[in-house]
């Protein structure tokens, strides 16, 4: 019998160009995480005014996931993704006026209208390339795509170390507050442009991949055109233990996720470690986190979903603990660690929480769950405030008998110990 290929020829382009869009959306997340460190250095902000970044990233995704998601119902997969090239590539161009301005608002301007542009891609890349063959083969071309999600990740962060961390000149300089305000205002001009050269040169690289996306012939797949009754979708939603409860364990899971990539930068500063050597140890996390989604999507062929999440959230907590009591580099491994268990979670809670919704609970579920990355925009500006319960060093003063910076990661923990609460209980509703 002849089988169905997972992408039919007539479709290849097509599929490259909107696959394409995965390792794209992974770039933006992994850039982003070290210019929280690098605006703090360059405009002299405290960690929780910085964590303004965050805020905007992921607070753009909240905002948009839902008109998003009812916007691609009613148009074109294409459309949407058009819309949300356009987005993504006017708030990356939006960093140029920027460094001319030296606005922090301005960058957080830049990263918010940018997310309202990933919040399109994502919300229509997936039932995009679903779309693109035979149901048969639908799940296997899903994920070929996301395969280069992790790929973006790298190499977003390489380009934030090799163009941006490295050529930084306030990094270099060990009390950057105490020169000259002539002096200051040199390195702070040049640096806001080592800053904003990276997302200018996405943003241009976005607008050529918009107009292949235009110019080039798609399939024209759709929803089914009908806005659903959002009013009985929701009751119906709410009402579902299950899923309510994995939004909120998704929340925890974006927001634990975040504190521990963004916040490895001033856990190094803490030790003595400049900002692009801890860019290596966030690498590693990247690396542990493709290695755990691998081993984790192995082990799910033998052990309930529920159970695995419950397993690697314990797992994660235990990390997380020993990033808090230990002092150094050990501290330092701990916290690369706990990526490897933190790999599994997001697709993991996604499915379990969406299991046995019907379409229409689905379609909207799904948008809820992708604002749930809220929990990206508020979680790290807690934490922020937390290190600078002593001023606005990484290590001022002492809470419960480690450093601000070492108990901040209390916040972590509290998210990893409800996703494992989380995981036990929807494993004994299935049960």
């Amino acid at each position: 019998m002849k089988r169905n290929p997972v992408v039919p020829k007539n479709l290849i382009l097509p599929f490259i160009l909107i696959t394409s869009l995965f390792t794209l959306w992974g770039f933006a997340n992994a850039v982003t995480d070290p210019m929280v460190q690098a605006f703090k250095k360059v405009l002299e902000l405290t960690n929780s005014q910085a964590a303004w970044v965050q805020m905007a990233f992921y607070g753009g995704y909240f905002c948009m996931a839902l008109p998003a998601a009812l916007f691609v119902r009613k148009y074109s997969y294409k459309v949407g993704v058009l819309i949300g090239l356009a987005l993504y590539a006017f708030g990356a161009l939006l960093f140029y006026p920027a460094a001319i301005t030296e606005q922090f608002w301005f960058f957080c301007l830049g990263l918010y209208i940018l997310t309202f542009g990933l919040a399109f891609l994502e919300t229509t890349a997936n039932p995009y390339i679903l779309a693109m063959g035979s149901r048969e083969t639908a799940t296997q071309r899903l994920n070929l795509a996301q395969a280069f999600n992790p790929v973006g990740l790298l190499l977003g962060l390489l380009v934030a170390q090799q163009f941006v961390l490295k050529r930084l000149q306030s990094d270099d300089i060990a009390d950057f507050s105490t020169l000259d305000l002539a002096k200051k205002t040199l390195i702070r001009t040049s640096d806001l442009m080592v800053i904003r050269n990276p997302y200018v040169i996405l943003g241009l690289v976005l607008i050529g991949i918009f107009i292949l996306i235009l110019v080039s012939k798609m399939p024209q797949a759709k929803g089914d055109g009908n806005i659903p009754n959002l009013k009985e979708t929701f009751n119906s939603l709410f009402k579902n233990k299950k899923y309510v409860l994995g939004v909120i364990a998704q929340v925890f899971y974006v927001g634990a996720q975040i504190m521990c990539w963004t916040y490895i930068y001033q856990y190094a500063e803490a030790i003595g470690i400049a900002s692009e050597t801890a860019a290596n140890y966030q690498f590693a996390a990247f690396i542990c986190f493709l290695v755990g989604r691998s081993i984790g999507t192995y082990m799910l062929r033998f052990i309930n979903s529920a159970k695995l999440l419950t397993i690697f959230a314990l797992l994660a907590g235990i990390c997380t603990v020993l990033t808090i009591v230990l002092q150094g580099i050990p501290g330092l491994y701990a916290l690369v660690a706990i990526t490897l268990f933190m790999s599994i979670m997001f697709p993991t809670i996604y499915g379990i929480s969406l299991d046995g919704l019907d379409e229409e609970e689905s379609k909207i579920g799904a948008a809820g769950l992708v604002m749930a990355i809220v929990g990206g925009a508020l979680m790290p500006k807690w934490q922020g405030m937390i290190i600078d319960m002593g001023g606005s060093g990484v290590a001022d003063t002492s809470i419960a008998g480690v450093s601000e910076v070492n108990f901040s990661f209390v916040l972590p923990l509290i998210c990893f110990v409800y996703i494992g609460w989380y995981g036990r209980k929807v494993g004994r509703l299935a049960s």
